[in-house]
């Protein structure tokens, strides 16, 4: 009795996270590369705050 329980539990919680993983990946956005002129990354916090990393 037990072994089944578990088993169907298991199954229970596989689908779910099959299934919130496939809602994540349908509205992952992809980034546009380039856009709007610019190739560098800013960094915002830390000691190379302000810097351009390429």
């Amino acid at each position: 009795m037990r072994d089944i329980k578990k088993l169907t539990e298991f199954t229970k919680n596989k689908e779910h996270k099959d299934r919130e993983m496939s809602l994540f990946k349908n509205l992952k956005k992809e980034v546009e590369v380039n856009a709007n002129g610019t190739r560098e990354y800013v960094i915002k916090k830390g000691i190379n705050k302000g810097k351009i990393a390429k």
